[in-house]
């Protein structure tokens, strides 16, 4: 996401005037998770570049980043809301995904401060539903850590840096109410960098970053590449 030098400093120091406590996490369902043991720290990531499309491709535009599959994908968004949730609540979960409240409501989304301040977080992501029937139609993975880093190109990028799978990439702005998250997955404990999006077609993400409470976000992935038909990760201050 393109920021200009003197609108980075005023963003930063905005968006930190805005801070209010974190609202509790929701509920888990970590027997249903494989990381369910706890946090595990990832090695620590080797320098890498900025995601392709905000540093390097020079461009404040999602549309000209994304495949013509991501962007469709991103416009079955309510579809994908629609069947994850119901797959989730008729295999058995139906308590777990209406105990998550706003996180799962697709119409949740807050506008104003779309922007999460720069530093960590506490993050988790959970799953609805099965991409193919083999996986289980909810999973809820513990707590780990994400951060928000804005460049001084006024690139905004949203890390997951614990967990066997880990997610690096660039924010754009899109409407009032959201922005596009357009990055990659690195996998496993072994993997000390992070692919750049489009550099191996399996890793790469794309989805919502919305605001669903006072600091509290979540980032929705439709239609991932593996395992489940909606993958959402909270994030909490």
């Amino acid at each position: 996401m393109r920021i200009t030098a003197t609108a980075a400093s005023s963003l930063v120091l905005a968006l930190a005037a805005c801070g209010q406590p974190a609202e509790p996490p929701a509920p888990a369902d970590p027997a249903a998770s494989p990381e369910a043991s706890g946090p595990v720290s990832a090695p620590a990531p080797m320098p890498h570049p900025a995601p392709a499309g905000g540093e390097q491709g020079g461009t404040d535009t999602w549309r000209s980043v994304v495949s013509t599959e991501d962007a469709a994908n991103l416009g079955r968004l309510d579809e994908a809301w629609r069947l994850a949730r119901a797959e989730a609540e008729a295999g058995g979960f139906a308590g777990q995904v209406e105990a998550l409240g706003p996180l799962v409501d697709p119409n949740a989304a807050q506008t104003g401060r779309l922007q999460p301040a720069p530093g960590t977080y506490r993050c988790r992501t959970i799953k609805l539903g099965s991409k193919s029937g083999g996986t289980l139609a909810y999973v809820a993975y513990p707590f780990f850590r994400c951060s928000v880093e804005l460049t001084p190109g006024g690139d905004l990028i949203l890390t997951k840096t614990t967990g066997s799978q880990r997610t690096r990439g660039l924010l754009y702005p899109d409407t009032d109410s959201r922005l596009v998250f357009v990055g990659a997955q690195a996998w496993g404990m072994d993997e000390t960098g992070y692919p750049a999006y489009g550099q191996q077609h399996e890793r790469d993400q794309v989805g919502v970053l919305e605001r669903v409470g006072p600091e509290r976000w979540r980032m929705v992935v439709p239609w991932p590449r593996v395992e489940s038909k909606l993958e959402i990760l909270e994030l909490l201050r």
